[in-house]
């Protein structure tokens, strides 16, 4: 075998690729994988009793078709995942459900029913600069109603939403489905005299750092401007002190109940004709959420929530995940926004040029599963592990392995070539519930010894004296061979 030079060698390395994860597309464990498979089932069981069917519409749409996303008409890669196809048009991957769902109801709207009801899950993906848990690369969850107008359509979002909330996991008290509309918001723009395009983007930009910089804060913001910790400066919307006065009265509006804010809400937006109108919703939307059983608790009505206006025309809501967590220091953190919606009476009007009103709501399947593993720490529970005590027995033990899987019990035997402590280590990172364990004296007596896993290791944390623990070999003990399945489907929960 010929020998390599040190620079042939050094060829070679530098050859090798790096083995590296591009920025935003993580890497999903088997723990992640089994919570978002769960909070999908979970939640689009939810969608499926209140009437909707499911639809998937691809990954890729044309550009087109994605409508305020493509800033560049010759290379439209900003916002989304864009390329050429043969026929040198654009086509992008979606970036969300809902574009793509304008463009079907658009395509085939003499044939489906109206209100057409339909749900997706599935991957989005969007080009833009990631952070802790904002993925280029992620799953939703929608569900939306296309041709019905009013607020009994919005209403039966934000109780959908709860509902969805409670699937996943979340119990009352650790979320909540905050409320606004895009009338009101108008109507005090008005009020305050804010009529400038431009400026009002930047009020609106403000008014949304509510929950994080507080009522001083917006305040900085909505005039001269805010300088940050690290010295930087965002520019203020330059509003006068009495146009500041109306919009902090307006964002800290919210009571102890929907129906108190929406009277409070009534003041603070005057008489404007798009102020009266949102006040007219939030009020049929508190009327109809409590007879469907939703409470304050769950819904509130929040003049704080800002979402993307040039989006939604009316009720927009927004799902927040409020049980807290811990960092890697200890410090006490709260996720946030897992989901949003409202009503969106212009995309499917994009195409066929005429209204077609619409409301809907997503979840954000991979942040919520972030969420639950960062608070809770779900562990996939791994396969039963045949042990191999001897070479020479390897089918014995591929026959017990195959008899755990023919009764439903994740099971497998041993590959590797290590002796029984690595066999044992290699159960524990797998999180097996139990190892079933056949040397000579098991074989010679016709049982099996299962090691029951989860009961040693909850019996272990009450044991102080290692002697005793192992004289005792908590969790371990001998059965027929008859009787393996049976006492195996009992540890591990298996139907």
């Amino acid at each position: 075998m010929a020998i390599m030079s040190t620079d042939e060698q050094q060829g070679a390395a530098q050859r090798r690729p790096e083995a590296r994860k591009p920025r935003g597309f993580p890497d999903r464990t088997a723990a992640i994988i089994a919570a978002e498979r769960k909070l999908v089932d979970s939640i689009t069981a939810v969608y499926q009793r209140w009437g909707f069917d499911a639809l998937d519409t691809g990954p890729f749409e044309y550009v087109d078709a994605l409508g305020k996303f493509l800033p560049d008409a010759d290379r439209p890669n900003a916002g989304v995942f864009a390329l050429q196809d043969d026929d040198e048009q654009w086509i992008a991957l979606r970036y969300d459900h809902t574009a793509p769902l304008a463009r079907y109801v658009a395509e085939n709207w003499e044939r489906i029913p109206k209100p057409f009801r339909r749900y997706s899950a599935g991957p989005v993906w969007r080009n833009e600069k990631p952070g802790p848990f904002r993925f280029r690369e992620f799953i939703q969850c929608d569900a939306d109603s296309v041709g019905v107008s009013g607020p009994a359509a919005d209403a039966e979002m934000i109780a959908i939403a709860a509902q969805a909330m409670q699937a996943a996991g979340a119990q009352h008290g650790e979320y909540l489905i905050r409320v606004n509309s895009r009338q009101l918001l108008d109507g005090i723009m008005e009020t305050a005299g804010v009529l400038d395009p431009m400026q009002r983007g930047t009020v609106l930009r403000a008014l949304d750092k509510f929950d994080k910089f507080g009522v001083e804060g917006v305040m900085l913001l909505l005039g001269k401007g805010r300088k940050d910790e690290s010295g930087d400066v965002t520019q203020g919307a330059g509003l006068a002190a009495n146009q500041i006065d109306v919009l902090l009265e307006f964002i800290t509006a919210r009571s102890i109940s929907r129906a108190e804010t929406a009277r409070k809400l009534a003041n603070s937006v005057g008489m404007t004709r798009s102020g009266a109108t949102g006040v007219a919703e939030l009020a049929e939307i508190d009327a109809i959420l409590t007879a469907l059983g939703i409470g304050d608790d769950a819904a509130a009505f929040d003049p704080s929530i800002v979402r993307g206006l040039e989006y939604y025309t009316g009720p927009v809501f927004e799902a927040e995940y409020l049980r807290e967590f811990h960092d890697a220091d200890g410090n006490a953190l709260r996720f946030g926004s897992v989901g949003g919606g409202g009503r969106y009476d212009g995309l499917v009007a994009r195409f066929r040029g005429e209204p077609a009103p619409a409301t809907g709501f997503s979840v954000g399947v991979s942040r919520l599963a972030a969420a639950m593993a960062v608070s809770e720490g779900p562990a996939v529970e791994g396969p039963v592990l045949v042990l191999v005590m001897d070479k020479d027995q390897l089918a014995d033990y591929a026959t017990l392995a195959s008899d755990l899987r023919r009764a439903g019990v994740r099971a497998e035997m041993y590959l590797g070539s290590s002796g029984m402590k690595a066999q044992m280590k290699y159960a524990d990172r797998r999180n097996s519930p139990a190892v079933v364990i056949v040397g000579g004296n098991e074989r010679e007596k016709g049982v099996v010894t299962i090691k029951d896993l989860k009961a040693g290791a909850a019996a272990a944390k009450g044991m102080t004296d290692n002697e005793a623990w192992r004289a005792e070999r908590p969790g371990q003990f001998e059965c027929a061979r008859g009787e393996m399945v049976a006492r195996i489907k009992a540890i591990a929960g298996a139907p």
